[in-house]
């Protein structure tokens, strides 16, 4: 009982703190229409990066519980290189602030990456895994 009070506490601080922390302004925002400065289209973009991550996620989960142990190993090891490669290829350095994320090549990378892995499941729905599909 003392344990569901200190976590039913905590939620509630956390969702008044998040409540708290966020502007009427940001709350209104609608990325379905255009931004009105760089910042609220950094926002936007955030957004839609973390909304793909959670795909891409999901895609994972769902292929993996598919696959046999063997085909699992293979499928993390190539997930980890594309994480590497993605991470490289979507990073870079600026002299004036240092590292700089590029969210449009990240998006572009975490979209093709979740149909691959999407494709790789539904192959394994209709006429079997093919693990050498995986690398």
């Amino acid at each position: 009982m003392r344990r569901q009070l200190f976590s039913t506490l905590t939620a509630t601080t956390l969702l008044i703190t998040s409540a708290w922390m966020i502007s009427p302004v940001r709350a209104q925002m609608n990325c379905d229409t255009n931004a009105n400065s760089s910042f609220e289209d950094v926002y936007c973009d955030a957004k839609t990066f973390v909304k793909a991550d959670d795909d891409l996620n999901v895609a994972y989960q769902k292929l993996v519980k598919k696959l046999r142990p063997t085909d699992q190993a293979v499928l993390r090891q190539t997930q980890r290189a594309w994480i590497e490669k993605r991470n490289k290829e979507a990073t870079g350095t600026d002299s004036k602030v240092g590292t700089v994320i590029y969210l449009s090549a990240a998006l572009k990378m975490t979209t093709e990456r979740t149909n691959f892995l999407n494709d790789r499941y539904r192959e394994c729905l209709s006429s079997g895994c093919q693990p050498s599909k995986l690398r």
